[in-house]
């Protein structure tokens, strides 16, 4: 057989190869599932209001149907969702722990002309434009929770909501109106500036984190940031402490860097712990300073770590 004819026969030969490889492959594709999604942003109209949010499920969600917890968690006044997912863990907790995060968006004046110029909850007697327009907040996580709870794998007896700041102000708020879906609170850095009233009824469990060297929103009260008032962190506990039904003086127990309050109900039950740390100032605990005019956050305890460990003991009857 001459040279010509063997080159040729060999080109043939590997052409068919590359053809049965090609047809295998396209073969193989057809079958194989989409790739998962993990991370959604969505918006939903409350009140004429556009709102914004991000919803975060755990890397093994799609590994079995079963129900998963949901962290609701809430930035501070000038924060954004994307913000607080970057800065405070919870996607990579999310990821360990198997439950599904989600990051709502708080109000901004469309024109950008608020006082501050932030995004903002309303809490009750703060913050900026949110609190202005007496905005509806809580209609918007009420219906989020309805939503994604009925598009997702979502254990509904284990809906927690978390809060930096106004957001956290905003936990303590959620937590007083919608006892019925809120399984418990994590709280940093804020106070409860929603009305207490007494008449409300409602278990919720209450963890809450400060820095005695807080200035913006101070532990004791008085005038912080923005020049708002803010009444003392004691009143809010004081208030959920009556509400969960525990008894009036806490187990105190001081630890090397902060001070550790807990309040029991009558059967024993841990319902309300409070961190207050002697380091770090206006910031979530073990996170990264947050903008140029950011304090530097607590280094004795683990804010996201804490909150997780303390709200999955809790359930909704």
């Amino acid at each position: 057989m001459s040279s010509y004819y063997k080159v040729n026969t060999m080109k043939m030969i590997l052409n068919f190869i590359n053809l049965c490889i090609c047809l295998l492959m396209l073969s193989c594709g057809k079958d194989d599932p989409k790739p998962a999604e993990y991370r959604f942003t969505e918006q939903v109209v409350i009140d004429g209001i556009r709102r914004t949010y991000i919803i975060k499920l755990p890397q093994n969600y799609y590994n079995n149907d079963s129900s998963r917890a949901m962290v609701i968690g809430l930035h501070g006044g000038g924060g954004s969702a994307a913000q607080f997912e970057r800065a405070y863990g919870f996607d990579q907790k999310a990821d360990k722990e198997g439950f599904v995060a989600v990051y709502p968006d708080g109000v901004q004046k469309e024109d950008g002309l608020g006082l501050l110029k932030i995004r903002t909850w309303n809490a009750g007697t703060c913050c900026d434009f949110a609190m202005n327009t007496n905005v509806n907040d809580v209609k918007f996580i009420s219906t989020l929770i309805d939503n994604i709870s009925s598009r997702f794998h979502i254990n509904r007896k284990k809906v927690y909501v978390t809060g930096m700041s106004n957001g956290g102000m905003m936990a303590y708020r959620l937590a007083s109106e919608l006892p019925g879906k809120i399984a418990a609170v994590g709280i940093v850095s804020a106070t409860m500036v929603a009305p207490k009233d007494a008449s409300k009824q409602g278990v919720v469990p209450i963890i809450h984190v400060h820095s005695k060297l807080d200035t913006k929103v101070p532990f004791i009260g008085g005038t912080g940031i923005g020049d708002y008032d803010f009444p003392p962190v004691m009143d809010g506990i004081n208030y959920w402490a009556n509400r969960n039904h525990c008894t009036v003086n806490p187990v105190t127990a001081q630890r090397q860097g902060y001070t550790l309050q807990s309040w029991k109900n009558s059967e024993g039950s841990i319902l309300i712990q409070c961190y207050l740390t002697e380091d770090g100032g206006h910031a979530w605990p073990q996170s990264a300073i947050q903008g140029r005019r950011g304090d530097t956050p607590s280094t004795v305890i683990n804010a996201t770590d804490l909150i997780w460990d303390f709200c999955n003991r809790f359930t909704l009857p």
